[in-house]
């Protein structure tokens, strides 16, 4: 038998070790959402110094381990972020695709803090389009996910950019209303350069109102908070704003004295820029050049090797660099192609959401007046019939009787009327809420034939009840629900009959132990529903012609 050293069992068993430890590691959720975390704020802190390359590199790291992973939330986050960097870096349908996948998946994960930031960043991408109206519409959603989640200092922003919004589109009042409320937010909770903006912008506007007194306070207070905090440029705005305000109140030494130190600003915001710019040019082109380095070293050393059919390789390489071209250009324009067919669905999605959104609220607007109309209503109404009660009971004359039953009946059945339009209400909101309840099936149906016995009598009708032998007569049901449903029918039935009779029936379908499928009928002989009109009987305020001929069921 062969023997196997100690060296050789314990080398295996530190390989073994290791391999556990490594699936370990790549299968704990924890540990992944810890890196996930990590590449997010390493993500932060390159943005912050300018490094839009690395933050994007950090950002497509920590999408492959919350795709492993199905963290949703964390998509969502990583692909509003995406958004964001592609805004700064001037890429605005990426943006906008970006942002329509955060805002899908937060809308599905309810992460209302994070779906308003992404609404707002999404409205700066538009704002940046020119799509002035578009971007109002999400800016408005974000600040209205903003004061539900209670983020003031994320209102405040939010608030400044719909009134800067407002300025574009020339509606200054309305501009000038919303930044009065971000300037009130800021105060609040210390915003700095927010407070400094939105003053400096609402000098803007009080510039188009001819209101130059209050113009140059703003932008004078914009200006000092400005420079006491080195913001470079609010401070730039606020010369542009008083040069402005200094020309139109006709001091032009004052207006061309900003308008210098604006100008010496600018070209200084400008030159830094650039030079941002040509930072952020160079990392990838850097990546790249040593990536391409490295290659062609490793292609000279090979040539060195095979020099014999360096002709050869030449002509394959010079053939395989054209396909390669010819493929990237093909693929770069069908690449382009796709994008923008995504954009503009991306974009019709999320006016569809938008749509969809104000529909809503139009019909709980309408349900909300109209429960408020019915009710305010029937106060008076239940006055009406009271009175009109006890004027009848108290002996009137007898030319007066018909008179007040005529008040009475007209009171009872607008309050009916008023009733059923907020039954109605409560059945479009899907709030009608059944109350199951002990009572005598039997004895219910024959109170509602003995209230309904003198609207019957008036037509001549017979009232016909049949009730199934085999049947108890104690449920556990709501009875209410019932009630108005069988008086709406034989209702119905009374008044399209005349001469005539009614039957309702009560059979059992089926049984389960102590549940009951019960089958109600109404048959009538009266003038019955014609064919054509039969397709049209559920539709809203149809009706069929009053004429006496035929008989009809319903069932129910």
């Amino acid at each position: 038998m062969f023997k196997i050293k100690p060296s050789l069992i314990a080398l295996m068993v530190l390989f073994s070790v290791l391999g556990w430890s490594q699936q370990t590691m790549e299968n704990d959720p924890e540990l992944i959402q810890n890196n996930i975390d990590h590449y997010i704020k390493q993500a932060q802190s390159a943005l912050e110094t300018h490094n839009t390359y690395d933050a994007l590199k950090s950002l497509d790291d920590a999408l492959v381990l919350a795709e492993k992973t199905e963290d949703q939330q964390s998509k969502g986050l990583i692909y509003s972020f995406k958004g964001r960097l592609e805004l700064i870096l001037e890429q605005p349908d990426k943006a906008i695709i970006s942002l329509n996948k955060a805002i899908e998946i937060q809308r599905m994960t309810k992460d209302d803090v994070n779906l308003a930031r992404s609404f707002k960043i999404l409205g700066e991408v538009f704002l940046n389009k020119k799509d002035y109206t578009q971007a109002l519409d999400y800016f408005i959603s974000s600040k209205n996910l903003f004061q539900q989640t209670l983020q003031e200092r994320k209102l405040a922003q939010t608030l400044l950019l719909e009134g800067k919004t407002y300025m574009l589109l020339e509606n200054y009042n309305k501009a000038r209303t919303t930044l009065e409320q971000a300037l009130v937010l800021s105060r609040k909770n210390d915003l700095l350069s927010t407070e400094s903006e939105t003053l400096i912008n609402q000098a803007i506007v009080y510039n188009k109102l001819n209101d130059y007194k209050h113009g140059l306070e703003a932008s004078t207070e914009g200006l000092k908070i400005a420079k006491a905090n080195n913001f470079i440029n609010n401070k730039n705005l606020a010369y542009k704003v008083l040069s402005d305000i200094s020309y139109a109140t006709r001091d032009f030494k004052t207006s061309r004295d900003y308008l210098v130190l604006h100008t010496e600003l600018s070209d200084s915001i400008r030159g830094f820029k650039n030079n941002l710019a040509k930072q952020q040019i160079n990392q990838p082109l850097l990546s790249n050049m040593s990536e391409e380095l490295e290659t062609v070293n490793k292609k000279l050393a090979k040539k060195e090797a095979e020099s014999s059919i360096n002709t050869l390789i030449s002509i394959l390489s010079v053939a395989l660099i054209t396909i390669l071209s010819l493929l990237t250009l093909s693929l770069y324009k069908n690449n382009n192609i796709r994008l923008k067919t995504n954009n503009m669905l991306h974009k019709k999605n999320g006016e569809l959401i938008l749509a969809k959104e104000k529909a809503e609220l139009a019909s709980k607007t309408k349900a909300n007046f109209l429960s408020t109309v019915t009710h305010e209503l029937r106060t008076p109404l239940y006055a009406v019939t009271g009175l009109s009660n006890m004027l009848l009971e108290e002996n009137p004359k007898p030319e007066q009787v018909q008179h007040l039953k005529s008040l009475k009946f007209s009171g009872d059945y607008l309050l009916t009327f008023i009733n059923d339009i907020l039954q109605i209400n409560k059945i479009e909101a899907n709030k009608v809420d059944l109350e199951p309840e002990p009572f005598n099936l039997n004895k219910k149906i024959n109170n509602i034939v003995l209230a309904l016995k003198n609207s019957a009598e008036d037509n001549n009708v017979n009232i016909h009840f049949e009730y199934d032998k085999d049947l108890p007569e104690n449920f556990i049901a709501d009875q209410l629900k019932i009630s108005q449903i069988l008086i709406n029918l034989v209702g119905n039935s009374i008044k399209f009959t005349k001469d005539g009779d009614i039957w309702i029936r009560v059979y059992k379908i089926d049984q389960v132990d102590k549940i009951y499928t019960l089958r109600f009928e109404i048959e009538d002989n009266g003038i019955g529903i014609t064919q054509e009109k039969q397709d049209h009987m559920f539709e809203s305020f149809s009706q069929g012609p009053y004429k006496l001929t035929e008989n009809t069921v319903v069932q129910a």
